[in-house]
């Protein structure tokens, strides 16, 4: 039998453990963020919302959709289908931003993981799940990667969307 002290010690390190993913878990599900709303959708992977009286444009973290509006660029297979979708998921639509490492890109947009403030959809992963974007992972925001990953290949195998179109 081990002694009290050790099985303390142990119950102590799997509580934190588990504690730690719950609290995960639970942060994923209804996460803490700054809460904006959106104004207008530039197309499957970036938005503008009003956060606190600033219109400030949002790139989403770790996905990339077809571009529809990049100057100089013609309009790639699939993306004013991404372009609709991620209208229909946030468009008017109160959102929770969470942020990683970097907060901002080169061209001042603000990097963030986005939530539909209602019912905390994560619409990152949601365009990538429904094969309206590819992954893009750029270091040091890498929270989701792994998870990003998995579901592109899942998206990918079962041909949906830009997987089957394009």
């Amino acid at each position: 039998m081990l002694p009290r002290r050790v099985v303390l010690i142990l119950v102590v390190l799997v509580a934190a453990v588990l504690g730690g993913r719950l609290a995960l878990q639970r942060d994923d599900a209804s996460p803490a963020g700054v809460r904006a709303e959106v104004t207008r959708v530039v197309d499957g992977d970036t938005i503008h919302v009003d956060l606190d009286g600033t219109d400030e444009t949002v790139r989403y973290i770790g996905v990339d959709t077809p571009e529809s509006v990049k100057p100089g660029t013609p309009v790639q297979c699939f993306a004013k289908k991404a372009s609709a979708f991620n209208a229909r998921l946030v468009e008017g639509e109160d959102v929770k931003l969470r942020f990683d490492v970097e907060r901002r890109d080169r061209y001042g947009r603000l990097l963030a993981y986005v939530y539909r403030a209602g019912d905390g959809l994560f619409v990152n992963a949601e365009l990538i799940r429904r094969g309206y974007a590819r992954t893009l992972t750029v270091p040091p925001n890498v929270r989701f990667a792994e998870r990003f990953a998995r579901l592109q290949r899942e998206a990918h195998e079962a041909r949906r969307g830009l997987w089957r179109a394009c």
